[in-house]
């Protein structure tokens, strides 16, 4: 497992932008796939993106194609979640988590996971 701790969230207006980070330990860190998902208030946990070990794919969930963009640093350890054209409908808690094999749309495939951060959008 990774220790993962995601930074960047706030509060933003509609339109606006943001960029989250996703910091781990390891230095095996540039084994793992990391995704981002989202959980809102009442809500089920959803798939936002995931990046390949590499950085060379990404994958992303039909509500963040065109406006969020996942890339990630291994010589820093960091994975971005880069995000524009936020909508109210995008807040939520902003999950990063981390798995040691193929990339995967599924929380349940993925073994580490960081704490959160909260992303606010507002009308």
């Amino acid at each position: 497992q990774v220790l993962l701790v995601e930074s960047g969230g706030g509060l933003v207006q509609a339109g606006g932008s943001l960029r989250l980070s996703c910091a781990a330990s390891g230095r095996t860190f540039r084994e793992y796939v990391v995704g981002w998902f989202r959980q809102a208030p009442g809500k089920e946990r959803e798939f936002v993106g995931v990046i390949n070990w590499g950085g060379s794919g990404t994958y992303y969930a039909d509500s963040a194609k065109g406006r969020f963009t996942i890339s990630r640093d291994n010589a820093r350890n960091t994975v971005y979640l880069q995000m524009h054209s936020l909508k109210p409908e995008d807040t939520a808690v902003y999950y990063c988590a981390a798995r040691s094999w193929d990339i995967s749309a599924k929380p349940n495939d993925y073994d580490s996971w960081g704490q959160g951060t909260q992303v606010t959008v507002s009308s």
